[in-house]
């Protein structure tokens, strides 16, 4: 991902992801993230209960700009198109982002085995 349009993100930690409320209100959220090594896509994740699920299934184009982990944006902003994954590409985001933030997020992988049940969403963010 050294050149297009997310080579923005190479070597960062953290995306600010920039949705919208009903009333148009912009909401921006920083997120882990991790990239395909042969795509031009992100992949995110969050509770299927989150405000920013909610927002993107309602309405799937957001914005996204390198942030630091306090959501201070340190890039442009990029235009994205946000799908909901499921199957084998749930499973290939997850492991993405399992290797790029080991061992804090495996660990908290397992750490929500031992709570109530939450649903989590692997979203796929493409520049639109």
């Amino acid at each position: 991902m050294t050149e297009g349009p997310l080579a923005a993100f190479a070597g960062k930690k953290y995306l600010s992801l920039e949705t919208y409320r009903k009333s148009g209100q912009a909401v921006g959220t920083p997120l882990w993230f991790a990239t395909a090594p042969d795509e031009a896509v992100l992949y995110v994740y969050t509770l299927a209960s989150s405000g920013k699920a909610k927002r993107l299934r309602r309405l799937p184009e957001a914005k996204i700009a390198p942030c630091d982990m306090r959501g201070r944006i340190t890039g442009s902003w990029i235009p994205v198109r946000a799908n909901f994954v499921s199957g084998e590409t749930y499973a290939l985001g997850m492991r993405l982002l399992d290797r790029k933030y080991w061992p804090l997020k495996p660990i908290m992988n397992l750490l929500t085995r031992l709570t109530p049940r939450r649903e989590r969403v692997v979203i796929a963010l493409r520049p639109a």
